[in-house]
């Protein structure tokens, strides 16, 4: 069945939705039916509606945060009733919203006719506007205002509008630009506004109008405006609630017509219903292009995943798992698997220093460089000393990769490594000790001519080898405490004996429990290589 979904969202845009077909979850990922991916209190994947016969049930996905309806905590599917408020992250959805009532009703009772006592006046919008010049332009301003215009095109019709309304020769449309004012739109050339008419309008963000500058004291004497021969001026702010814009400044250097303070009040008020335009269409092109560039991060967080295991590969002997969860909608941690064709299986895990779409850049090149290098990954010195030198030269100052990169031997349980400046991976054995991987060299992308070291470790049965990212260990709860190295590894030791998907799990559980809807700061990434 059919229902409409309410939904106000985290900038306090409301918006309408239709329930329809059979299933329609909610989260940040893209491949949700309701994508929100800037909303850090949403899960991926964090609540789903599904039909029920004629009704419509709603229940959470094992989200970090939990969904609430009318402010309980969902524990179960549920089936929901027209009006219920359902929360989740900065989202309220309200299902099947009630119709408003009626505003104003009319009796229809009251059908006698009303007979007026006094004498009627009547007029029409064309009488109206005849007898009224002022109201005839500002009506024309406003149905050209109205029109959707780019902002480039908004200027030169304000302009032609205020000229047109006040019967000016000439005159020029200039915007606040870095402190700066800028013509944008004008009509004659060679302005030279007295600067004490700038100020004036700036400063006290008020009008002027100067009838006969050759008679005005304040004016006469100034150069800009002798030398043009100008008899009559007049310049009003555009200006938006406080803040002033710019300023339209018109002028005539006949003697036939002076301005008069009715042409000042209408080019004050024109002024005034411009500015408002001017700032309207600036908002909806700022909204647009973060609508594209929303677009733009949706379509590379899309691209991103597919980069990265859809899910583990089956190798005889060895339990494969990996979770990669960025803190926005693209992140800089990277995850690999690469099995060869003599039964060994390759792991890979790098961090950007970084966050967004820097970050996801690197990240993909990264990527790129890895899935060349190890096709063949013997001497894994060299395989890190190559891939560092592709590196350096494509790499920001500011921006540097950690990288670890592992070739495991199911049949011996020989781990071949080498680390580039990230956290050293931990090995959990059966009996429930740890250890870690010291041996590491400098990240990459830093020093061009660095060298690295190859290290070796061995698995036994029912041993456990953890990469990670510092996205887990540093964690963060409202307290600002982070969930350390100390809490994780205790934990990996309590869930040693679990397949390495449970382990996975756990860890996530874990950390979303600890952060209690916090929101993350950092791309958390865990990979989980157990010997069977």
């Amino acid at each position: 069945m059919t229902r409409e979904l309410l939904i106000q969202c985290r900038d306090g845009e409301t918006k309408s939705a239709m329930l329809t077909g059979e299933r329609l979850s909610v989260g940040r990922s893209v491949d949700a039916g309701l994508c929100f991916p800037e909303d850090s209190g949403l899960s991926r994947q964090h609540f789903v509606f599904e039909a029920e016969g004629e009704n419509w049930t709603v229940q959470d996905l094992g989200s970090r945060n939990g969904t609430f309806v009318n402010k309980v905590r969902l524990t179960e599917r549920i089936t929901l009733q027209p009006g219920d408020r359902i929360t989740a992250g900065q989202l309220v959805i309200v299902y099947a919203p009630e119709p408003p009532a009626e505003m104003v009703v009319f009796d229809c009772a009251e059908t006698d006719q009303l007979t007026p006592v006094l004498p009627t006046i009547t007029t029409n919008l064309e009488h109206a506007l005849a007898r009224h010049k002022p109201m005839q332009a500002l009506l024309h301003a406003g149905l050209e205002l109205s029109k959707n215009r780019p902002l480039a095109e908004l200027f030169p019709v304000i302009l032609d509008l205020a000229i047109e309304a006040v019967d000016a020769q000439r005159g020029v449309l200039l915007i606040l630009q870095e402190d700066r004012l800028v013509p944008k739109a004008n009509k004659g050339a060679g302005f030279r506004i007295s600067t004490a008419v700038r100020d004036h309008v700036l400063n006290e963000k008020s009008s002027i109008l100067v009838c006969n500058v050759q008679l005005d004291d304040v004016y006469k004497n100034r150069q800009s405006i002798v030398e043009q021969r100008i008899h009559t001026i007049m310049a009003a702010p555009l200006q938006s609630k406080e803040q002033i814009l710019g300023l339209i400044y018109v002028d005539s250097p006949l003697v036939l017509r002076e301005f008069t303070n009715e042409d000042l009040s209408l080019l004050t008020v024109m002024a005034n219903v411009a500015a408002v335009r001017i700032e309207n269409a600036r908002l909806a092109e700022l909204e647009e292009a973060d609508r594209m560039m929303q677009r733009d991060l949706t379509q590379a967080a899309a691209i991103q995943r597919r980069m990265l295991p859809g899910k583990a590969p089956q190798v005889p002997g060895i339990d494969l798992a990996g979770l990669n969860a960025p803190c926005r909608t693209v992140g800089g941690d990277y995850y690999a698997f690469f099995t060869h064709p003599d039964g060994r299986v390759s792991l890979a895990l790098g961090d950007v220093c970084g966050k967004g779409m820097p970050a996801a850049l690197m990240m993909m090149a990264l990527h790129a460089r890895v899935q060349v290098l190890a096709e063949n990954p013997h001497n894994l010195a060299a395989f890190m000393q190559r891939l560092n030198e592709a590196t350096c030269p494509t790499c920001p100052g500011n921006l540097f990769i950690t990288f670890f990169f592992c070739v495991l031997d199911a049949s011996t349980g020989e781990v071949v490594f080498a680390n580039a400046g990230h956290y050293p991976p931990i090995l959990v054995r059966a009996s429930g000790k740890t250890e870690i991987l010291e041996l590491g060299g400098p990240a990459l992308g830093i020093i061009p001519s660095a060298s690295y070291r190859e290290g070796r470790a061995s698995l036994a049965a029912g041993d456990l080898m953890v990469l990670y990212s510092d996205g887990v260990t540093e964690t963060t709860n409202a307290n600002f405490d982070e969930f350390g190295e100390e809490r994780f590894i205790e934990l990996l030791s309590q869930r040693r004996q679990e397949e390495a998907g449970a382990i996975v799990e756990a860890v996530s559980r874990a950390l979303n429990e600890f952060a209690a809807g916090f929101p993350p700061t950092d791309d958390i990434t865990l990979v989980v290589a157990k010997r069977l």
